[in-house]
């Protein structure tokens, strides 16, 4: 019997019996109901001879006809009647008023809500019993779910480009298999391993490979699964779900989103003793207080492990934490492998290229990516997925779907061309920026026209040069409006630009210490305070003289940045007009076409080059200046 079945029972049950009562009720006032006659009409046939017997039972009579048939009807108090029947010799019989035939169902009709809420009563009190902390409707019993053999479908093998974090796990799947191999040594396996990393990365698959290799007991459970509004049900379910996996040890329990229930304690407005902190303490008790959990090891994944109580990260709880970033180019290349081992690739697929042009991409987004390019290949009716289906797939998850459909007239694209000509003319001719990879005045998502860029190798930190190249690159399309159409005649294509290129100065400034007359000291308020009071407390520390010359010298960046990319744009005013020219024509040009025009030559021969058709090329990184868009997973500028 199903666990449903088996809870709807008693209710179905109850509902029978009440249809039973009913029906018998009806079926006997149906019953009487036909066999009543009026008075009247009982004495006519009483003087015709027709009545045989009677019953009389206080006003009550009934009796049977010389047809053999019963009758019944009610006669006043009176002793007219029985005259009137010993006249025409009738047999008659007497019994008292309450001896009904259907005495005893009256009485529990009358009686049966009564009964039904004894009922329901004595059902939720042997239910709360037997469920001990769980009590009526299992609040208070675990969510957590116990994963069988079907489920356990991912394995070590399906996770890629994170090869560190995996190798920490499969220790554990090795303790679990062969412990005398570490307790011989005097070694214990961690308590608890805490998977921190970006949203994608695939610290769920992580846990899922887990549950694959090891051949025990896996439970899973989200952390706002223990949250509920009710005091105490959070610690009940930590509880309980302790309780399980000591009798399923050796065990693995996965808490997902961790830090929806451990977050530092005392931030709240509940005084330390609202129910999710409750939840906390019981968790922390479970996991190393008086009694030990032997056998069972917890693991959590979160990707704010800024705001975990620190009790929780102490040795003995969390033993380790397991950073899963987002992969390099050779961890991308191997999970484009893993996410194309079922796909039909055409044979000029070079995956190893597509890594190259998807810096910060999580796991998550390359799968995005090629199924995303399967469904490009589908619509065209193809069997097998190309190059340029990835190109479009990749684009398409950057920038957004192309607008063709949008018309716009001949001078706003001719306005878009001169604007990402200008970034592009910049990019190539300013040192420090990455090299230009493809331009396009084909409006994706918000973006009329985008500069893409694409780095030679993964970034983990910027130096000044390069940051200052960038803020000129970014003012390269106001610039180019600028010089063309006059200073009143600008538009507002900048905005995006001019807003990504504040908020750089302002942390170069403020965060990252390359201002001279500032110094190498931080400014910027503390973005992991709990209450945004307290982050403008710490920003109100900041005096105004100091305040003024934090705008002096972001200005001053922003005002080099501007100066360096128009005299670079004056010096390479032709190189403008031809890239605007070619970008009117092909609306598309990769880096190749680029330094093709510049030398004068017909980009028209390039692959796949047609007039007004994108010229599909290898993969772009990141836009990085046009009309307003999504950034995309720009590899923002960090401390070297």
């Amino acid at each position: 019997m199903s666990e449903r079945l088996r809870k709807f029972l008693p209710w179905i049950l109850l509902g029978v019996i009440v249809v039973t009562f009913i029906s018998i009720n009806q079926g006997v006032g149906e019953s009487q109901k036909s066999n009543e006659i009026a008075y009247t009409t009982f004495l006519e046939k009483v003087e015709n001879g027709s009545v045989t017997e009677v019953t009389m039972s206080g006003g009550e009579i009934t009796g049977r006809l010389s047809n053999g048939s019963q009758f019944q009807t009610f006669a006043p108090d009176s002793a007219d009647a029985v005259s009137t029947l010993r006249e025409n010799g009738v047999h008659i019989q007497v019994k008292p008023a309450d001896d009904g035939g259907f005495g005893f169902w009256n009485i529990l009709i009358s009686w049966f809500p009564m009964l039904l809420l004894i009922a329901v009563v004595i059902y939720f009190m042997n239910r709360a019993r037997q469920g001990g902390a769980g009590g009526a409707m299992q609040f208070g019993k675990s969510q957590a779910k116990m994963l069988t053999e079907d489920s356990r479908k991912a394995k070590f093998d399906d996770v890629a480009g994170i090869d560190e974090a995996k190798q920490e796990l499969e220790e554990i799947v090795d303790y679990l298999r062969d412990p005398q191999k570490f307790q011989r040594l005097g070694g214990e396996i961690p308590k608890g391993m805490l998977l921190v990393g970006p949203p994608g990365t695939g610290k769920t698959l992580l846990a899922r490979a887990i549950a694959g290799e090891a051949n025990v007991p896996f439970f899973t459970i989200s952390g706002s699964n223990f949250i509920e509004m009710f005091v105490g049900v959070g610690a009940s379910r930590v509880r309980d779900m302790f309780q399980q996996a000591k009798k399923n040890a050796p065990c693995i329990v996965f808490i997902d989103e961790l830090d929806a229930l451990g977050r530092k304690r005392g931030a709240g407005l509940g005084g330390g003793n609202d129910e999710r902190e409750q939840t906390l303490n019981q968790l922390l008790a479970e996991m190393d207080g008086f009694e030990k959990n032997e056998g069972v090891i917890l693991v959590s994944a979160t990707n704010r492990p800024d705001v975990l109580d620190p009790a929780l990260m102490r040795p003995g709880r969390f033993d380790r934490q397991v950073v899963v970033p987002n992969p390099d180019v050779a961890g991308r290349e191997k999970i484009l492998k893993v996410h194309a081992k079922n796909v039909p690739m055409a044979p000029d697929v070079d995956l190893r290229t597509l890594a190259r042009g998807t810096p910060g991409f999580s796991g998550a987004d390359l799968a995005n990516l090629v199924n995303e390019a399967c469904l490009i290949a589908a619509r065209a009716t193809k069997r097998m997925v190309t190059m340029r289906d990835l190109e479009m797939a990749k684009d398409k998850v950057l920038m957004g779907a192309e607008k063709r459909s949008l018309v716009l007239s001949e001078e706003e694209k001719e306005r878009t061309a001169y604007h990402e000509a200008g970034h592009a003319i910049i990019s190539l001719f300013v040192p420090g920026n990455d090299p230009l990879h493809k331009i396009t005045i084909v409006p994706r998502g918000q973006a009329m026209g985008v500069t893409m860029a694409l780095p030679e190798k993964d970034r983990y930190g910027y130096m000044k040069m390069e940051i200052e190249a960038r803020l000129a690159m970014m003012f390269g399309g106001r610039l180019a409006e600028e010089l063309i159409y006059g200073h009143e005649d600008v538009t507002t294509g900048a905005g995006d630009d001019i807003n990504k290129a504040t908020q750089l100065a302002e942390r170069m400034v403020t965060e990252w210490g390359m201002s001279e007359r500032l110094g190498p000291l931080r400014y910027a308020g503390d973005d992991q305070e709990v209450f945004l009071g307290d982050q403008l407390t710490k920003e109100s520390q900041i005096s105004e003289h100091t305040a003024r010359l934090i705008d002096e010298e972001v200005r001053r960046f922003i005002d080099t940045a501007e100066s360096r990319a128009r005299t670079v744009l004056m010096e390479h005013i032709d190189d403008l007009h031809k890239l605007t020219k070619a970008l009117l024509e092909y609306e598309t040009l990769s880096s190749e076409d680029v330094q093709k025009i510049l030398k004068g030559e017909d980009p028209g021969g390039g692959p796949g080059a047609e007039p007004n058709q994108p010229a599909p090329k290898p993969a772009s990184s990141v836009p990085t200046a046009g009309k307003p868009h999504g950034s995309g997973p720009e590899p923002e500028p960090q401390p070297s």
